[in-house]
């Protein structure tokens, strides 16, 4: 079950200034259907996409999953902790799928999870979601932010244990939605209010998913 929006302490007093124990899981594993090419190597700024996600995460942990499709065999960029390869063991079986391959090879009890489409992760929202989990201990078993109203399923801050016997459950099922998973668990919603001081465009929330939404292509 999940709460809608709980107020915790402030912004600054919840940022998680060490990396501490977490994994960061990066879901790569997807068709690229939409963009009409290898979405995750296109150019974002002086880098690529799948360099950008990553960069984000590495800051706030201690390691970083990229999880790919199969025969994925593409070089992983380099960041400031070890970068290692998990393979999605479902060729484009959804986004549960590879978040469980990324789960299973996590060694830190909390793993935050994004999408590698995701080119502008702020640093402070990572570090206060990340933050928010540690305070509640073991009262909740994931962090999600709110956006107009509703929970956005990416980025998310996750209790490697409960996420993981939790998605088990629901694959077995025939469930492949990362928000189904989130509405499993005991959630704590960050309110807009809270996290948007530390990223007022809300960039933390972009994703690419046609070549329009990259800077400086002319939108159709």
């Amino acid at each position: 079950m999940s709460d809608t929006s709980e107020t915790g302490p402030g912004p600054n007093e919840t940022e998680h200034e060490a990396a501490g124990s977490v994994s960061a899981i990066v879901l790569a594993g997807g068709r690229s259907s939409r963009f009409g090419s290898d979405k995750l190597a296109a150019r974002y700024g002086d880098s690529t996409l799948l360099a950008r996600a990553v960069s984000g995460v590495a800051p706030v942990s201690t390691e970083v999953i990229v999880v790919v499709a199969p025969g994925d065999d593409r070089q992983l960029p380099a960041a400031g902790v070890p970068v290692q390869r998990a393979i999605d063991p479902e060729p484009f079986g959804g986004p549960l799928v590879g978040l469980l391959a990324g789960l299973e090879v996590a060694r830190e009890p909390i793993a935050i999870v994004v999408g590698a489409d995701m080119p502008t992760l702020a640093p402070g929202v990572l570090r206060m979601m990340i933050g928010r989990l540690d305070a509640y201990e073991g009262a909740r078993d994931a962090v999600v932010l709110v956006q107009r109203g509703e929970m956005r399923p990416l980025p998310c801050v996750l209790r490697n244990g409960a996420a993981t016997q939790s998605a088990r459950h629901l694959l077995g099922e025939g469930e492949r939605s990362l928000l189904a998973l989130i509405r499993t668990l005991s959630v704590l919603s960050v309110a807009e209010g809270e996290w948007r001081p530390l990223d007022p465009t809300a960039a933390t929330l972009l994703d690419v998913d046609v070549p329009g939404d990259l800077p400086g292509t002319p939108r159709t």
